[in-house]
């Protein structure tokens, strides 16, 4: 008997000879490397007489699938005809970015879909993409930053701190806050959801936790962001116990760093293996929830949102007790990510991938750029939107376009004109990437209403 598991072995111990023993080879392959053989086949043997009792565990439970409810793989087709779809500003959108939904809604899973004003084009689903599917979850379709999102801390204080201490709080951005794949904070807090038991209990998270630990609280490259700015409410909602007016406050842009982008690659591998599309629609695979993989994508998806707010949380908790303050609002939502929600009466996974949740009454705030104003924003929950509405401004200028066709001098000059302090950012990010967000919010008046604005002053990006 050789010292690796094999084939021979589990049909010896009585596996049927089918899939079963693929998906077994595979899963003690990847996640029990340095498990006996003996073990492995002791426990084999468990889950052959018992398959019921190993449904959800993170190794056994796709072998306990594979001996009773096998995944059928069978090649998709696209259909004929689009799902019920809107688009909204659509003289403003790029053609590539429609295409890119169109294909979606013909996906045999599509209920209903919806372009935001902001959309461009993406991986998968376009930037500004929302779709509803039946019972099923496209890892692409909510997009490689999971749970990415918007975080904002209102202050009460007067915005006159801004001019008066704008070194310090300069510093305070530099010193406090970590951006891209290397920085990470000297003093690291712990988090009640480091606790949590999906990093227990699916293998594939066990393995990220210590990344996650190291890396909460920090903020990811391209376009995320912490700044300093000045809140302007003119309509104060009555639980904020804040009267209209001006305030200091602190808003974040990022998402769920290393542990979200692992969790993206490793399910999208696993869908295009299960649902086998068309080449150019390939990245637009899903995973069934009715299978031990899309109930664990689902649960890692959760976990990689919660853990994105957690990040903020901490961002935030670290800049307020650097300027020795409480947050008096937080408004918050996430923007790549897919929630449950009836369409049409019947639930549905709604998919947004870049764009915010807009439910009735729902608050968010949609940012425009360092030199642009963001909104804070009421949901009106038009059900023709899916409610939801865009997540920014949306880009204009593709990352290659702003190096081809920008200078330096140019963005300190507009940076100069609308009295704003930036460290960091590259070209690729610099305000005439962006599309006029005053555009993008009046393409979706049907879909929010605007309590107030938000106004960059010191804005702290990657290098």
């Amino acid at each position: 008997m050789g010292k690796k598991l094999s084939g021979k072995d589990l049909i010896k111990l009585g596996f049927p000879k089918n899939n079963s023993i693929n998906v077994t080879l595979g899963q003690t392959n990847r996640y029990h490397k340095k498990v006996k053989k003996e073990q492995l086949l002791t426990e084999a043997k468990k889950v052959l007489q018992h398959p019921e009792n190993y449904k959800g565990d993170g190794v056994w439970g796709k072998i306990a699938e594979s001996l009773l409810d096998p995944v059928v793989v069978k090649r998709q087709t696209l259909k004929t005809t689009r799902a019920p779809f809107r688009i909204y500003g659509e003289n403003e959108i790029e053609a590539q970015a429609k295409y890119q939904l169109f294909d979606a809604l013909k996906l045999p899973i599509s209920v209903a879909g919806a372009l935001m004003p902001d959309a461009h084009s993406g991986y998968g689903l376009p930037i500004g993409g929302v779709l509803a599917t039946k019972n099923a979850v496209i890892p692409y379709g909510v997009g490689v930053d999971i749970g990415c999102r918007m975080s904002l801390s209102i202050f009460e204080m007067p915005v006159s701190y801004l001019k008066g201490k704008k070194d310090q709080l300069e510093n305070i951005l530099m010193e406090h806050t970590k951006f891209g794949m290397q920085e990470t904070h000297k003093v690291k807090h712990d988090h009640e959801i480091f606790e949590r038991n999906e990093f227990k209990d699916i293998p594939l998270l066990k393995r990220l936790k210590d990344k996650a630990y190291k890396q909460l609280g920090t903020s990811g490259g391209g376009n995320h962001f912490v700044e300093f700015g000045i809140v302007d409410i003119s309509t104060p909602e009555r639980e904020w116990k804040l009267p209209a007016g001006h305030y200091l406050a602190v808003l974040s842009h990022s998402g769920s760093r290393g542990l979200g982008a692992n969790i993206a690659k490793h399910y999208t591998y696993l869908a295009t293996k299960q649902c086998p599309l068309p080449k150019h629609v390939q990245q637009l695979a899903w995973l069934d929830l009715d299978t031990h993989d899309g109930q664990e994508y689902w649960m890692a998806m959760n976990l990689a949102g919660d853990y994105a707010k957690a990040c903020h949380d901490n961002i935030h908790y670290r800049i307020a007790k650097q300027i020795g303050t409480r947050a008096v609002v937080t408004i918050e939502n996430h923007h790549n990510f897919a929630w449950k929600q009836r369409v049409n009466g019947e639930e549905c996974i709604v998919h947004r991938k870049g764009a915010t949740p807009a439910g009735k009454g729902e608050l968010g705030i949609i940012p425009g750029s360092m030199t642009a104003p963001g909104f804070i924003v009421k949901g009106l929950g038009n059900p023709e939107s899916l409610e939801s509405a865009s997540h920014g401004a949306g880009r204009v200028l593709s990352r290659r376009k702003c190096k081809e066709t920008l200078t330096q001098s140019e963005i300190k000059k507009e940076l100069k004109a609308k009295e704003v302090s930036l460290i960091g950012g590259g070209i690729d990010e610099a305000p005439m990437a962006y599309k006029d967000i005053q555009k993008v919010m009046a393409n979706q008046k049907e879909l929010v209403t605007v309590l107030g604005t938000f106004t960059p002053k010191i804005v702290r990006m990657d290098r």
